[in-house]
């Protein structure tokens, strides 16, 4: 939904207004986690390594720890090649039009929302690799109708982004509920942030992997070859299937 709201913002105020208001928001934020967030410090007792460079390549050290960190890289790379190009391709080949557009990000934002608590239970409840796998397949079909789209009504782009959206979501949460149990209470915090970070790295890696594929002549030509990305961005999420196979390996 940030998206929509920084166009609406732009569109009001100027295009350097949605960017004084995320300095405002992050400055709030950080005022309110400085005033009321309490150390996390418990698990410090239970480190070995007290030292937290030594402890940070100790955790990536261990070779179930770095299956861990390959699955979440391969989650990333796998569902960010394709979204850097999603507005282009909406607008360029679907024939989106730009007072359109707000409404297509406004829409998938609300149905993420919707989605991720409830996905978020199942994944508690239910068995994570399935869902993942049927998640998994269902993205796989869905981003290959999307990506051989030409000019499409606006409400199938609509129904088929929100069906994208909430397939990788429905991929993303049971796949970081299993990682997130790999490692011991002694190494959690190194391994979240070497993790976190690296989900990160990840996803502007496949999005400059995108950017090699993909081919526009100019501003306004359609998008060539985003069919091929898409099957790319489906040959990492089939070898991700196996890789989270591996991690309940490891867990159970």
């Amino acid at each position: 939904m940030r998206i929509p709201i920084g166009l609406f913002i732009a569109n009001s105020f100027g295009w350097h207004a949605p960017f004084l208001w995320i300095a405002l928001i992050t400055a709030l934020i950080i005022l309110i986690l400085f005033l009321k967030l309490k150390p996390i410090t418990a698990h410090l007792a239970l480190q070995k390594d007290h030292i937290p460079l030594r402890h940070l390549l100790n955790t990536v050290a261990k070779s179930h720890y770095r299956l861990g960190f390959f699955t979440t890289a391969m989650l990333s790379i796998g569902g960010f090649m394709m979204m850097p190009f999603g507005s282009a391709f909406a607008i360029n080949n679907l024939k989106v039009t730009a007072y359109q557009l707000p409404l297509l990000f406004m829409v998938t934002g609300v149905s993420s929302l919707i989605s991720m608590p409830l996905i978020g239970k199942m994944s508690s409840k239910g068995n994570k690799l399935t869902i993942f796998n049927v998640a998994t397949v269902f993205s796989i079909i869905i981003i290959n109708i999307y990506a051989h789209y030409s000019e499409t009504p606006f409400w199938i782009v609509l129904i088929t982004n929100v069906c994208m959206m909430v397939s990788i979501i429905s991929r993303i949460i049971p796949a970081f509920i299993l990682t997130s149990a790999i490692p011991e209470a002694q190494d959690r915090g190194a391994f979240m942030s070497i993790n976190s970070s690296l989900q990160q790295m990840a996803g502007g890696f496949g999005a400059m992997v995108g950017g090699f594929i993909i081919f526009q002549k100019d501003k306004f030509s359609p998008l060539e070859h985003y069919d091929t990305l898409a099957m790319v961005a489906s040959a990492i999420m089939l070898l991700t299937v196996y890789l989270v196979y591996r991690v309940t390996k490891i867990i159970y």
